[in-house]
């Protein structure tokens, strides 16, 4: 019980001091917000309940014992998010580059805890110099258990990570462990060693931005899920993707009741797709023709792009999406492309997210190099992620589906619930030029061509797959959005229902 008036002043003051921003204007000339900025722009108003607000850290090495702050260079909290309940974490730069000290990671393990317990999605708003090295060990621990309560939480509760500046050292590990990774574009930066140390350690001179800035985790590493221009962008896009999750493992997505959807463009089909079969096109176009209107949220859009991974809604259906973009290698699948999918496919099985796959792939990228870096292993990845997942699977033959890279796009053999095609699809172990060279190398030229039309009139259509009951059905390309729709609302039910039962599984990094 406080004693008198002069401990309320003293406990106001300490709040106002952990509250207090003197490094706000250096945030601001960045163009960077501060951690309080971020979070008041994330979190419904006055929806936040703040934990381990004065907690200081324990460290006296390096002068540090006259560096303390309220808080201890971390904002961590529960509030709502247009009504839901989340966990959030803001590291705050402006205090001692918002490293990460033994106890400023103990308020993030307290609040990972609490996210588990209350069964809630938790947000960490990044933007750090790493660990703490005055500490030494002791910031190492806090890490450590940083790590441990991120795999404890995976496949649980959904966990998003938005880098918004620094992200240095072994706490690069942290956000590579959650579900999702957001980056601002010029601001963000993740690496592992910094431009010094790789510099002293092999003589490599590089900057920041090209040693683990936003473009290279979106292009080349693979790292970061989304890039966005600024702050105020970032946390949009938070509330963008939560609106597709549920809040755990044993919760299926909400069902957005107000969608729109414009009937007339599913007539656009046949204009986005080419007359002829060896054309290239943009799957983007025909899923537009599928999904509700601006619903669409891309994961790694410009990494491995010869496939597609997305979250989407279809009549207020929160769905996952993974296509083949014949506009890129061919829509052939490499190792880079089997990754990501497989990663993407083990997400959405792990939050309750109904699979649709569209199909259009001639085979797994040929070359020593894929068969050297290992593309059995990686494509084996995918194959067992969508064997392993239980959501409902849908399965589209959008134009072709050639051997085992059919198979990894979802056949009935490996889990899809169903099966469509569109009336002149191609399903076959290969194309008809590459059978003839390899059943008829021998024959004249005029036998070649007569097997060649044999084998296409055979194989190269879907009425062979259909009769022995591969494929379930045959639909016009228009028809699509509405079969579909009819499934997911056919078994909504079920699907809760086994969503309440299920078990989880934990989302390795792949």
């Amino acid at each position: 019980m406080l004693r008198s008036e002069e401990d309320i002043i003293n406990l106001r003051n300490r709040k106002d001091t952990a509250h207090c921003f003197k490094g706000q204007d250096k945030q601001h000339e960045k163009g960077k917000l501060t951690a309080w900025e971020r979070i008041n722009l994330l979190v419904d108003e006055g929806s936040f309940v703040e934990t381990n607000m004065l907690i200081e850290h324990r460290c006296n090495y390096f002068g540090m014992d006259s560096k303390r702050h309220e808080g201890d260079g971390v904002i961590t909290g529960i509030g709502s998010i247009d009504g839901r309940t989340v966990c959030v974490f803001a590291q705050d730069f402006t205090v001692l580059g918002g490293s990460i000290s033994e106890t400023n990671a103990k308020k993030i393990v307290d609040l990972q805890q609490k996210a588990m317990q209350l069964q809630v999605p938790i947000i960490g708003l990044i933007d750090s110099s790493g660990a703490r090295i005055q500490e030494g060990i002791q910031s190492l621990s806090g890490h450590g258990h940083i790590f441990y309560n991120n795999v404890q939480a995976s496949g649980k509760i959904p966990q998003i990570s938005a880098i918004m500046g620094s992200c240095a050292g072994g706490a690069s590990y942290s956000p590579a462990l959650t579900d999702f990774i957001i980056m601002v574009n010029k601001e963000a930066s993740m690496f592992i060693t910094g431009p010094k140390v790789v510099q002293e350690a092999i003589g490599e001179v590089i900057s920041m931005e090209a040693l683990g800035g936003a473009h290279v985790h979106a292009t080349i590493s693979g790292m970061a899920d989304v890039v966005v221009s600024n702050d105020s962008e970032c946390i949009q896009s938070i509330k963008k993707l939560l609106s597709y999750l549920p809040d755990n493992y044993q919760s299926a997505p909400k069902v957005d009741s107000a969608f729109s959807f414009d009937e007339a463009i599913k007539s656009n089909i046949e204009k986005y797709f080419p007359k002829t079969k060896r054309r290239s096109f943009d799957v983007h176009r025909i899923i537009e023709t599928i999904v509700d209107t601006d619903s669409v949220y891309e994961i790694k859009p410009d990494y491995a792009a010869n496939i597609i991974t997305m979250l989407a809604k279809i009549g207020g259906h929160t769905i996952g999406i993974v296509a083949n973009q014949s506009s890129k290698l061919a829509g052939c699948i490499d190792i880079d492309a089997a990754d990501k999918a497989a990663r993407f496919i083990r997400l959405c099985d792990s939050f309750n997210i109904p699979i649709l796959t569209l199909v259009d792939v001639p085979g797994f990228l040929p070359g020593s190099d894929q068969e050297h870096r290992g593309i059995i292993r990686h494509g084996a990845k995918m194959l067992y992620a969508y064997a392993e997942s239980r959501v409902l699977k849908v399965t589209v033959v959008i134009r072709k589906g050639y051997g085992g890279a059919f198979l990894a796009m979802c056949s009935k053999e490996l889990g899809a619930d169903f099966v469509l095609a569109w009336p002149d699809v191609e399903l076959a172990v290969m194309g008809a030029e590459a059978a003839i060279d390899v059943l008829f190398r021998k024959e004249t030229p005029q036998e070649r061509s007569k097997c060649y039309d044999e084998y296409c009139e055979r194989f190269l259509n879907p009425d062979e797959a259909l009769h022995m009951g591969y494929v379930d059905d045959l639909i016009e390309p228009e028809h699509t959005r509405d079969v579909v729709l009819k499934i997911l609302e056919t078994t909504e039910t079920c699907f809760k229902y086994k969503a309440s039962k299920r078990e989880f599984h934990g989302n390795i990094p792949l």
